[in-house]
């Protein structure tokens, strides 16, 4: 039987419905639950849980040191995560994937940049409309006051357009490129870390799910024992 291991994202802790499923409020609560699980896990079903080190694994911390973690929750992370950093430059990945990567990218930049420049066009007519309807008003707050209309909804837009559904940052790649590595299940709750995942043929675990498949796993094991 083949060993069963997991690489987890940084979403696998912050997931906020998992939060709620298992009745804590905080990420370092959430951390700890989970870790008993994973420890659990390890030592009754030799299943290891990996986290690349150091982008998701200083990610995690960052998010914990926020709350001021116990250091026993971190004693507990150091302890069952496996901190690993991926082997950059022995991962194949199909040139392929590179393609679609690139291409998707560059339809995204393209994307965002119609999005800039429809809200040009729109902080403009509104300078224009103000301007006229109302010309006890100066420049400064015209301009202030389109802007606070617009920059938000720009924002949101263009955050979706480049960001949403896609590989963003290196601790989203690194995740793929160790689970890659050992052929491992990517647990996370992204979008973009999902589709890529499918992209690459590896097994994906939604955050949400995770704990609730741990516990099955560990469930199943103490009534075969029996």
């Amino acid at each position: 039987m083949q060993k069963q291991r997991f690489c987890l994202d940084t979403s696998a802790f912050t997931e906020p419905s998992v939060r709620k499923a298992l009745g804590v409020k905080t990420i370092t609560e959430l951390t700890d639950k989970i870790m008993d699980l994973v420890a659990e896990a390890r030592i009754k079903l030799n299943i290891s849980c990996h986290i690349p080190y150091p982008t998701v694994y200083n990610e995690l911390m960052g998010f914990l040191e926020n709350e001021n973690c116990p250091r026993d929750v971190i004693v507990k992370v150091d302890t069952w995560l496996v901190k690993k950093t991926p082997n950059r430059y022995e991962i194949k990945i199909p040139s392929e994937i590179f393609y679609e990567y690139v291409k998707d990218l560059r339809e995204r930049i393209n994307k965002g940049m119609r999005i800039g420049e429809e809200h040009i066009i729109k902080s403009t007519d509104m300078v224009y409309e103000l301007a006229k309807n109302h010309p006890e008003m100066g420049k400064n707050e015209i301009i202030n006051r389109v802007l606070s209309k617009t920059i938000n909804t720009f924002r949101n837009k263009y955050r979706s357009a480049l960001r949403v559904g896609t590989l963003d940052s290196a601790p989203d790649l690194d995740v793929l490129l160790l689970a890659k590595e050992l052929d491992a299940a990517v647990v996370a709750s992204d979008g973009g870390i999902e589709k890529w995942a499918q992209r690459l043929g590896l097994r994906f675990v939604d955050a949400s799910d995770f704990p609730f498949m741990l516990e099955e796993y560990l469930k199943h094991n103490d009534m075969h024992r029996k």
